[in-house]
């Protein structure tokens, strides 16, 4: 086990892997990382599975009996990812079983339903029923259409990752629609206790989108402010979370059972390469979250990140004047999260075009 990625998890930093393919479950690769490498759980996205089903042969004779059987496009979709993700989360019922909230593998709700409330939470209920796996996650994006069906999900009992959290502001009204469901829960008399929900915060996106901008004011100050954004949103991000945790209304909860919802930090893989490659893992260390990383960002941390204790926790002060400062330049930064949700839903659903063209594609082979 990588001393780095131990010390990592000795943290409170729940290690997953942002990748899955049905290569890693079958040659034992993602068992050895779990065993080997600290990691405690998996995240999916069509992108993901695009990539594995493009590159792997070992889903050919699974398409070939759907094909057979008349399937569409869409059920070769849903019965090549939800066998993946039920197989996953085999690999992972032992760390399950032996910790509170890890062992979890998530699967994404149909990305072209961002907008769409009720077929967001029949995607939800299906995916949860096919899985069958009790330490699966549905992931439900933040949208303002996808929060109700959070709530609604959570209140049947569907564990959830709720995805493409950009803003503080959004990640308060993601928190009160998990907690929402928790309460039709636990009037409906369910064991609050088998809920599970991670709340995924994007963090590289952030600083992209922010340093392109301060790029165009292009002042000494605006230039210093280069790479501070995201670790300062998601330093805030973690205030409001602790804040939620401390209300009278979770404590209720939590007396019936009930499991908090975790920061997550997603896309912490570095996109500017003058970063340190490790920035979003060094840099966003606290007890109780999760850091999603691909394996590119996990090898890397394992070779040489360091872990400086919390750096986190009582930083809300000073990631707000990283904010003032950006928008004492000119960043509009009510404007930048609405541009990174508008480009996260159109990059969920053009995901989800690259996953149906692959298939399309292996159906077309398998035909043939």
């Amino acid at each position: 086990m990588s001393d780095r990625l131990k010390a990592l998890a000795d943290s409170g930093v729940s290690i997953w892997l942002d990748d899955l393919s049905r290569e890693r479950i079958e040659t034992g690769n993602l068992a050895s990382l779990v065993e080997e490498k600290s990691v405690t759980g998996v995240t999916t996205n069509p992108t993901i599975f695009a990539s594995a089903i493009a590159n792997g042969e070992r889903y050919d004779a699974q398409v070939r009996e759907i094909v057979a059987d008349g399937g569409s496009v869409d059920d070769v979709i849903f019965q090549l990812t939800t066998r993946d993700v039920r197989n996953a989360c085999d690999i992972l019922a032992p760390v399950a079983g032996a910790t509170k909230d890890d062992g979890r593998v998530s699967i994404e709700v149909e990305p072209t339903l961002a907008n769409d409330t009720d077929a967001t939470i029949a995607s939800a209920k299906a995916l949860w029923a096919a899985v069958d796996r009790p330490n699966a996650l549905i992931k439900i994006p933040a949208t303002l259409e996808g929060l109700p069906a959070i709530t609604a999900a959570i209140a049947e009992g569907i564990s959830v990752n709720v995805t493409l959290i950009f803003s503080v502001e959004r990640y308060r009204m993601v928190m009160d629609a998990y907690l929402a469901g928790l309460e039709q829960a636990q009037a409906a008399g369910k064991d609050l206790s088998t809920i599970r929900s991670v709340a995924s915060f994007f963090v590289s996106r952030v600083d992209t989108e922010i340093d392109a901008r301060l790029d165009k004011v292009g002042t000494d100050e605006a230039l210093g402010l280069r790479g501070k954004a995201a670790v300062a949103n998601a330093r805030l991000a973690y205030a409001a979370f602790e804040e939620v945790v401390a209300s009278e209304r979770w404590q209720s909860l939590a007396a019936a059972g009930a499991n908090a919802q975790r920061p997550l930090w997603a896309s912490t893989g570095v996109k500017n390469p003058a970063y340190s490659d490790t920035l979003y893992v060094t840099d966003l260390v606290v007890a109780n979250t999760v850091n999603t990383m691909p394996e590119k960002t996990m090898m890397a941390f394992a070779d040489h990140g360091e872990v400086h204790g919390d750096q986190v926790s009582g930083r809300s002060a000073e990631a707000q004047e990283v904010f003032d400062r950006l928008e004492g330049v000119g960043i509009d930064l009510d404007d930048v999260f609405v541009t990174l949700e508008t480009e996260g839903v159109e990059k969920f659903k053009a995901s989800w075009v690259e996953l149906v063209d692959t298939v399309k594609g292996q159906m077309e082979k398998a035909g043939s």
